[in-house]
């Protein structure tokens, strides 16, 4: 959707810049295939080297386990899931299946699934496959991160909890046949495009060889992993779409210090990287780096989620404390570089429910001394702040507000561990409080039911809010049938959560991508920029890298 506040025509600064953010949401959404408008044909052959930014290993190589972007780079190039996103159009579209029927006022999706789609192993996928790699994420006991979308389809709760081996919502009609009940009028496209839903070849899963050689349905077969330094991956002649894809090789460099890629970027040594803010002022600057840059505002919102099992964070005031302790604007303009927009609530600028009239907390440390001595906190606590060393969101920042929050009393000590490991320990809830960037569209219902009370912390409640009030305005907007009343419930929703501010609510992401000029095909996924089809991608002859 265009974003509502570009109507508005306010003379205060902040409204201002809000209008230039929605201005360039409008703009970066429209996203075309290809970083140029030349009409060149896509080139057959060549390898193309990409980075994975987030970290210094991946966590798994099966990404039903881990909700990372980092490892959903790969994901992309060897894994297929049965809609994908098409950044053109800004929205899911089927990718498994070439046609779905809707029945039953929209709860019954009847898909017609490809009959060309093969496994890495040579074996047709059908629609068994399907069935039991849903089956397989619900399966209680292993907390897998994308539960929280499967949860869509009616009886997988059911499976979730041990009450059920099947889920009664899926029902094979033949090998390329399946119909899904699903439990919310809602386009299931949004819910069943993550990776974590991805569709695995059972076989390869039960003899444990995905963890070191996993089988896919993607452009490219699995070739070598050699862990903290890269993975790479073969051109899978088989796969569904012809003439695809046109690289012979991807290659994704692990590279997890800003620092490392920067210098393999000015050497030609990889291909497209992801830049942090500092590269993001220096490569804009840099005539010749500035023409090679692609960007892109990202549904995602930036945090410090709160365990509310930590007795100060139970306190509502202590929460809203913090919110106006913080100066989050200084921090995005001069430690993030203006590479982000200020969050004003947990729905990104550009999405159904996200309100303009909302304002950011204000920087006001006195009304955060108020509220700590009357939440009975006069003189401040102690909390302990998990955090990566993420440049745009992890150590850096936690480190710029230690001092905000010293001059209300508040002490902050900072625990840094490695990106997988932060993960890990949100999805424990072994933490006082995080730092992290979570996925907050592009479906605005299914971002807020991550925080209702019977969401569990592996499916999206890291902070375990709990609000009736909350519940029953979400679970209104999933049971609506009119959009404008849906998305009415949506916008109380997103301000009841936001009064509450179980988080500190920091930034929307806006990412930058920099690229060879030999490089064609990127697409701007605002899901995440560093997910490209790989498939679309291709080079000149003129790159390096043989």
């Amino acid at each position: 959707m265009l974003c509502r506040a570009s109507g508005i025509l306010h003379r205060s600064a902040c409204a201002v810049r809000l209008i230039e953010a929605c201005a360039l949401m409008v703009a970066v959404l429209c996203a075309v295939i290809g970083h140029d408008a030349s009409a060149q044909e896509p080139r057959k052959g060549g390898i193309l080297r990409m980075t994975a930014p987030y970290g210094t290993t991946l966590t798994s190589l099966d990404i039903h386990t881990t909700p990372r972007a980092q490892d959903g780079i790969v994901a992309k190039a060897i894994h297929r899931t049965l809609y994908r996103w098409d950044s053109a159009a800004n929205s899911p579209v089927l990718e498994l299946a070439k046609d779905v029927t809707v029945s039953n006022g929209g709860l019954v999706h009847t898909f017609k699934l490809r009959d060309d789609a093969y496994f890495h192993n040579g074996r047709k996928m059908t629609a068994d496959d399907i069935i039991w790699s849903y089956t397989r994420i619900m399966d209680g006991s292993k907390g897998f991160p994308g539960a929280r979308y499967i949860r869509l389809i009616k009886g997988a709760v059911d499976v979730e909890k041990g009450q059920a081996k099947e889920i009664s919502g899926l029902k094979k009609i033949d090998d390329f046949t399946l119909e899904i009940t699903i439990t919310d009028k809602v386009q299931p496209g949004f819910y069943l495009i993550d990776d974590t839903t991805t569709i695995l070849a059972r076989e390869n899963v039960e003899s444990g060889a995905i963890l070191t050689a996993p089988v896919g349905l993607g452009p490219f077969k699995f070739a070598e992993h050699i862990p903290g330094s890269r993975l790479v991956a073969e051109r899978w002649e088989k796969f569904y779409k012809p003439g695809l894809p046109y690289l012979d090789k991807v290659v994704i460099q692990i590279m997890g210090e800003a620092a490392a890629r920067d210098v393999a970027f000015r050497s030609k040594e990889v291909d497209i990287s992801i830049l942090g803010p500092a590269q993001y002022v220096a490569y804009r600057e840099d005539p010749s780096l500035k023409n090679g840059l692609i960007d892109v505002a990202e549904f995602f919102t930036r945090s410090m989620g709160m365990n509310p099992s930590f007795k100060p964070f139970q306190d509502k005031r202590v929460r809203l404390a913090i919110n106006h302790a913080i100066d989050a604007d200084v921090i995005i303009k001069r430690l993030i570089k203006e590479k982000a927009f200020r969050a004003s609530s947990w729905l990104p600028i550009g999405l159904d429910g996200y309100d303009p009239a909302l304002k950011p907390y204000a920087f006001d440390p006195e009304q955060a001394k108020k509220l700590l001595a009357e939440a009975g906190y006069p003189n401040g606590f102690e909390f302990e702040w998990t955090t990566s060393q993420n440049e745009s969101w992890g150590l850096p920042v936690v480190e710029a507000v230690i001092p905000m929050l010293a001059k209300v009393g508040i002490t902050a000590k900072p625990k840094l561990v490695e990106a997988a490991v932060l993960t890990e320990t949100i999805l424990k809830g072994d933490f006082q409080a995080y730092i992290w960037s979570n996925s907050s569209g592009p479906d605005p219902l299914k971002a807020l039911k991550g925080f209702h009370s019977a969401t569990p912390r592996t499916a999206g409640n890291y902070v375990g809010f709990k609000n009736a009030d909350y519940d029953k305005l979400v679970e209104q907007a999933a049971a609506t049938d009119d959009a404008a009343n849906r998305t009415q419930l949506l916008k109380q929703a997103n301000a009841l959560f936001y009064a509450e501010a179980p988080i500190w609510f920091f930034n929307y992401n806006k990412a930058v991508m920099a690229y060879q000029p030999w490089v064609h095909g990127l697409q701007k996924n605002a899901m995440e920029l560093t997910h490209q089809y790989t498939e679309y991608l291709w080079v000149e002859a003129t790159s390096p890298a043989k």
